[in-house]
C-alpha cells in the first residue's frame, strides 16, 4: 500500500527530496514489498512490455470481440494517421494506440489495466506515443509509469476506480490524469506541475456517466479511451506551460468521489441508462444475447 495518502503529500516529498515522483513511487514499493528497487523496476518493465503487445494484437484489422461490436478501427485510425489528418501524424497514432490496446482487451487479449481494463487505452496512447515518437528513452517511459501508478493509488484510497462506484469519471477520468501526471513528469514537469496536470485531466472528466451498451466494455468505453487520451495531452501541455488549476488535485479527487456516490445506478456500470438505454443501444444487446436478457 502507498505510504502517501494525498496527492499534495507525493509532490511535497518529491520537492523536499529534491527528486521526481516516479523515484518516491519507486522507493516506497520497494520498501513496501520488500524488494531491491531493480526487482521492483523489472516488474514495470514487463507490464510497460504488455502494453506493447497489446497495441500490437489490437492494430490487427481482423481482431474482432466475440460480441462484434468491436475491433478493426484501431487499423483505419493508423492507416488515416499516414495521411497526417487534422492533427498530425502523432496525435492520430496515439488515437490509433488506444484504440488498439482497448479492442484487444474487448477481444479477451492480454492488456494492462491502467487503472482499469475499461480504460486501458489512455496511458498506452499517451505513454508509448512519446515513446515511439522519440521524445523520451525507454528508462524514462518506465519511469513514467511509476508517476502514473502512484497518481492512480492515491486516487483509489481517496476516491474510487470502479464504474460501478462512481461512473467513467472513476475509470477513464482517472486514467487521463494519470496519464496527465506521467506525461508531465516524463517532459521534465516539477512535481507541482504534475499535481496541476492531474487536477486538470480529472475536471475535464469530471461527471461522465458508466453506459455500456449490452453490459460490454465495448461502446461507449474504447472511443472514451480516445477522449481521455486527448485530455491527458492538453492538461500536461497546460501544466508545462505554466498554467495552474485553481482547484487543488485532492480536492478534485473528492469532488469525482462526491459526483460518483449522487449518480444514479443507471449511470453506473449497470447498462440501464445512457447509451445504453437508447433505442439503438437496446437492439444491439437484443441482438448479441437474445430477446429475453434484452428486456
Amino acid at each position: 500500500m502507498l505510504t502517501y495518502q494525498t496527492i499534495h503529500e507525493l509532490c511535497h516529498a518529491a520537492s523536499h527530496a529534491g527528486t521526481t515522483i516516479s523515484q518516491v513511487i519507486l522507493s516506497d514499493q520497494a520498501q513496501q514489498l520488500g524488494l531491491e528497487e531493480q526487482e521492483v523496476r523489472s516488474q514495470m518493465a514487463r507490464r510497460l512490455q504488455v502494453m506493447e503487445e497489446s497495441v500490437r494484437t489490437g492494430m490487427d484489422p481482423e481482431l474482432r470481440s466475440t460480441s462484434g461490436l468491436s475491433g478493426g478501427d484501431a487499423a483505419k485510425m493508423m492507416s488515416y494517421a499516414q495521411g497526417g489528418g487534422i492533427c498530425g501524424l502523432f496525435v492520430n497514432q496515439a488515437i490509433a494506440r488506444a484504440l488498439a490496446t482497448s479492442e484487444c482487451n474487448a477481444a479477451m487479449g492480454k492488456i494492462v489495466a491502467a487503472p482499469t481494463a475499461g480504460s486501458c487505452g489512455i496511458l498506452p496512447g499517451t505513454i508509448l506515443s512519446v515513446l515511439e515518437a522519440g521524445q523520451c528513452t525507454r528508462e524514462q517511459a518506465l519511469m513514467a509509469l511509476f508517476t502514473a501508478g502512484g497518481i492512480g493509488t492515491v486516487i483509489s484510497t481517496r476516491a474510487t476506480l470502479a464504474g460501478a462506484e462512481g461512473g467513467c469519471q472513476a475509470e477513464c477520468g482517472a486514467a487521463a490524469a494519470m496519464a496527465a501526471a506521467a506525461l508531465t513528469e516524463l517532459r521534465g514537469g516539477t512535481p507541482a506541475q504534475v499535481s496541476h496536470a492531474c487536477a486538470m485531466a480529472l475536471k475535464n472528466q469530471l461527471g461522465l456517466v458508466c453506459d455500456p451498451v449490452a453490459g460490454l466494455v465495448e461502446v461507449p468505453c474504447i472511443k472514451r479511451n480516445v477522449a481521455g487520451v486527448m485530455i491527458a495531452f492538453s492538461s500536461a501541455e497546460m501544466a508545462l506551460a505554466g498554467i495552474e488549476s485553481k482547484i487543488p488535485a485532492d480536492e478534485c479527487v473528492s469532488a469525482m468521489y462526491e459526483v460518483g456516490q449522487s449518480m444514479p445506478a443507471s449511470l453506473r456500470e449497470t447498462a440501464q441508462g445512457g447509451l445504453a438505454a437508447t433505442p439503438t443501444g437496446k437492439r444491439l444487446k437484443q441482438e448479441i444475447f437474445g430477446p429475453r436478457v434484452s428486456q
